[in-house]
């Protein structure tokens, strides 16, 4: 750290933000059929064991926020979790979808009690998306059967509107499975690898994964994989969108919850917390992309990603080398592969404390409130600063905050409000009949594991950029446009290809 050091004696304790107990949950430990506020309310008594003292944190939190829960729907989660623990919050918060909410409301948390607006903060979220597919499948009603509450409570509801613009979903560019590979696909372009090569990094990546989640108590899978057994396509294994076989995409399917107590210094000191079971939120950063993947300069790369780690560490006055707890959003293994060549962080530093979204699962809104709760305990374990970087949208909306053994020299230093990044959008153009340069190319597969569908983005002979899809069972367009079918593996990226436009989709001539 920089020569502010000696300004770390003069902060105020009472404004110095602080975690104090965590907890979680998973399925694995718990009977199937359980809804989200139950695995919730589990994570939360299992926060309370967690603090040495006999402190009732959660009935004393002045300030409740939740992570959105997608499996079932309640009025407010946040004034349930307050009812059930006898808590009445003057600040009570419902965050909506998106998977950078967790280090968000920790750096919105922290922020408060900088501030003297809160003393207690109560931050927690969870799915039961196994569960309720479990009932699904088997034709029970979660309410007449499973027991799951209606009020207030309910069945979830969706909004077409957060799939993407209306640009986007005429192109079918409407679901992470089909839009990361975009992003992949592009980035391994830039970085000259051939997909061979790109595909055995990020095997060899989850591999490693999946043993951090092996020694995970509450990981969902749990079990150590090969980088063979990751990146072999097989009937159980199957490529989802090309290049991503299954074991390379978010495992949303899960039961877990957790819930984190935050405080400050000096309330910690006072309630006979232990110098050991304290660790420190020194703050973070957030930063937003365009909504509209279309609209963004570049897919090989995440300004906003980036954007939000490095003020996140300027913020600190830290670097890279000083972190030795890493833990990236990996709903895809794009994801983690951008931040680490960004950071340039050391190889034998793993970017993950949970094991992954593929192994631990992929709560959807909450998977990163499972990576603060694990590096909150590798901090307690004697490691001293952990970056935690958590990602929402289409790589669209990012949040980092750091956390240290030791309290920072200036205290909080975080700011909870992103910065919004301007965008430099190349220009459109309809789908025409002519040759599109690719610029990336997503190819899904059926489930017979031949190349169905594909999702393309392109530039057109006056460089406009192109985005259209093939009708689903045009074989021999999505053929056409894989990255990998065939011996050996070849190169569509780049490549020009003549198309036509059929009904709104586009086929591929003969290439």
């Amino acid at each position: 750290m920089s020569s502010a050091r000696h300004e770390a004696s003069t902060v105020d304790p009472t404004r110095v933000p602080v975690i104090v107990a965590v907890g979680e949950t998973s399925g694995r430990g718990e009977p199937m059929g359980v809804e989200p506020m139950e695995l919730i309310t589990l994570a939360a008594t299992a926060a309370l064991r967690d603090s040495p003292t006999s402190e009732p944190w959660i009935r004393r939190a002045d300030s409740i926020a939740f992570c959105h829960i997608a499996s079932w729907a309640y009025a407010s989660p946040a004034a349930a979790l307050a009812r059930g623990f006898g808590a009445t919050p003057a600040d009570l918060f419902d965050a909506p979808i998106g998977g950078q909410w967790p280090a968000r409301l920790l750096d919105r948390a922290a922020a408060r009690i900088a501030s003297g607006e809160s003393t207690v903060a109560v931050i927690a979220g969870g799915e039961a998306q196994a569960s309720m597919s479990a009932l699904v499948k088997a034709g029970r009603d979660p309410v007449d059967d499973g027991g799951w509450s209606t009020d207030p409570g309910g069945p979830p509801t969706f909004d077409l509107d957060q799939l993407g613009s209306a640009a986007m979903q005429e192109a079918g560019l409407i679901s992470p499975v089909r839009i990361y590979p975009l992003f992949e696909s592009r980035f391994r372009f830039e970085s000259g690898l051939d997909p061979v090569a790109r595909q055995a990094e990020c095997s060899e990546l989850y591999a490693t994964f999946s043993v951090v989640s092996e020694q995970n108590p509450y990981s969902w899978n749990g079990r150590a994989r090969t980088a063979a057994d990751i990146g072999t396509p097989s009937p159980k294994n199957r490529i989802v969108c090309e290049p991503y076989p299954l074991s390379m995409n978010a495992m949303p399917f899960v039961d877990q919850a957790a819930c984190i107590v935050v405080t400050s210094l000096a309330e910690a000191r006072e309630c006979g917390v232990p110098e050991s079971d304290i660790v420190y939120v020194w703050g973070g950063a957030g930063a937003e992309d365009a909504v509209d993947i279309l609209d963004r300069s570049s897919f090989g790369r995440s300004r906003a990603m980036e954007d939000a780690m490095d003020r996140a560490l300027h913020g600190a006055e830290i670097g890279v080398e000083q972190v030795d707890v890493l833990d990236v959003y990996s709903c895809f293994p794009i994801v983690p592969t951008l931040a680490t060549r960004h950071l340039g962080t050391l190889k034998s530093l793993i970017p993950t404390v949970t094991g992954g979204h593929s192994s631990f699962g992929g709560p959807l809104s909450s998977h990163s409130l499972h990576s603060i709760t694990a590096s909150v305990r590798e901090i307690r374990g004697g490691k001293s600063c952990a970056l935690v970087h958590a990602n929402g949208g289409y790589l669209t909306y990012h949040h980092s905050v750091l956390l240290g053994a030791e309290q920072h020299p200036l205290g909080y230093i975080g700011n909870p409000e992103p910065e919004v990044l301007e965008s430099d959008p190349p220009p459109r153009s309809p789908v025409e009949d002519g040759n599109l340069v690719v610029e990336t190319v997503s190819v899904e597969h059926s489930r017979q594991q031949e190349p169905n569908q594909a999702f393309l983005v392109g530039r057109d002979e006056r460089g406009r950029r192109v985005a259209a899809q093939t009708a689903p069972g045009d074989t021999a367009s999505a053929h056409a446009l894989s990255l990998h079918r065939g011996e050996p593996a070849r190169e569509i990226i780049g490549a020009t290809v003549s198309v036509e436009s059929n009904e709104g989709n586009i086929r591929v001539r003969g290439r």
